[in-house]
């Protein structure tokens, strides 16, 4: 990470960009705007990604952030220019996401710096080793000047990639309910319990999970998704007796995701009631949706009308630290077309020609904003 920073510091200050690192390890970056009250534009996305990863999860953003204020760093913009890279937004090592978005706003408070990892080392232990200093955490809190927060980030899926778009704006961040479920019945020998004596577990997982596929096909923009099921004792001559299973359910109606999560653990109580099984099930993350500004979105899709490109405004089914700072500041994202549809694997990837239209689009939109009076005069501040 400080060869990240130094790379991309080394960008910014032939660009009259004043460069920092945040106590919480975020890159930040300041243009100055040409008079003192003018508002502040924060532009950015997260520097870290997954093991395995790609080359453009997450950095991309930042990357595009810089060469759209090399673009129009020659203009007199009434706006001040703030480059974000976040330290991290995946959660990987403290299985706690948006560690680096949440110190701006306010939200890296003493519990989170006490998380561990496997290893034991806490949250705080690690910034002090980067030498930083936790003491100074508030003063990552964006300024009160900010009037917008804009991410550029790839879609991460397929759906503009069968559109046949390059970029869209995005409307909402998906909410997000993640899940665990345990069916209890009884082991036995495989080969010497007839089936109808059978307390099988695993295939009441599997109607359990047929179930839940044909809820979420049923249910327009609703996806749903069991991604681990661990069976136990898991031998191949022994009837599981117990079978665990994940659930992920994305929609971005927190009333439509709501009722699919009461629905799914109803569809569980069912089979375990009519199996002879018992049901545990705890909620791990129960998150809701965060719409974007809706100024901004419209924004977004003007300026990408602009570029020659289709105005369409989609649903992000990840999460972003755009949906963080929204918190504290009107927010708005643009997604770039994923080829294949490919991410959080070494295969990601993006055209060349989309991300010249984004940086196309991204200097749009600036100007766009720069020329609005209703932007200009806005009293929303952080």
């Amino acid at each position: 990470m400080r060869e990240v920073h130094q790379e991309i510091s080394s960008w910014l200050g032939p660009l009259g960009a004043v460069v920092r690192v945040d106590a919480a390890g975020n890159l930040r970056a300041l243009r100055p705007a040409t008079a003192p009250e003018s508002p502040r534009v924060l532009i950015g996305s997260h520097l870290d990604t997954v093991p395995g990863a790609g080359a453009f999860d997450g950095v991309l953003g930042v990357v595009l952030a810089v060469a759209v204020l090399e673009a129009v760093v020659s203009k007199k913009f009434p706006l001040a220019i703030e480059i974000v890279g976040f330290s991290e937004e995946e959660g990987v090592r403290f299985g706690k996401p948006f560690i680096g978005s949440r110190a701006l706003v306010g939200k890296l408070d003493r519990d989170l710096l006490a998380i561990r990892d496997g290893e034991g080392i806490s949250v705080q232990n690690v910034i002090e080793s980067f030498g930083l200093d936790p003491a100074e955490i508030p003063m990552a809190v964006v300024a009160g000047d900010a009037c917008a927060f804009l991410e550029f980030h790839i879609e991460q899926g397929p759906v503009l990639e069968r559109l046949g778009y390059p970029l869209a704006a995005v409307e909402v961040v998906a909410g997000q309910t993640r899940m665990d479920f345990a069916f209890l019945g009884k082991s036995n020998h495989a080969g010497t319990t007839p089936m109808d004596l059978r307390c099988d577990t695993v295939a009441g997982a599997a109607e359990w999970i047929s179930g839940t596929e044909a809820l979420a096909k049923g249910t327009p923009g609703l996806v749903a998704t069991v991604g681990s099921v661990q069976t136990l004792p898991g031998a191949t001559n022994v009837i599981a007796g117990e079978t665990r299973l994940s659930l992920d359910v994305r929609h971005a109606s927190d009333a439509v995701r709501s009722r699919a999560v009461k629905d799914l653990t109803s569809l569980a109580e069912g089979i375990s009631q009519k199996r002879g099984f018992t049901l545990r099930y705890t909620t791990r993350v129960d998150q809701n949706a965060v719409a974007m500004d809706p100024f901004l979105v419209g924004q977004v899709a003007e300026a990408i009308e602009k570029t020659g490109g289709v105005p369409h405004r989609m649903v992000s089914g990840a999460g972003h630290d755009a949906m963080i700072l929204a918190e504290k500041v009107p927010a708005a994202m643009v997604f770039l077309r994923t080829p294949g549809g490919i991410s959080h694997n070494p295969a990601e990837s993006v055209a060349i020609d989309d991300v010249a239209q984004a940086i196309e689009c991204g200097i749009y939109l600036l100007e766009q904003l720069a020329a609005s009076p209703s932007f200009l005069a806005r009293t929303h501040r952080a």
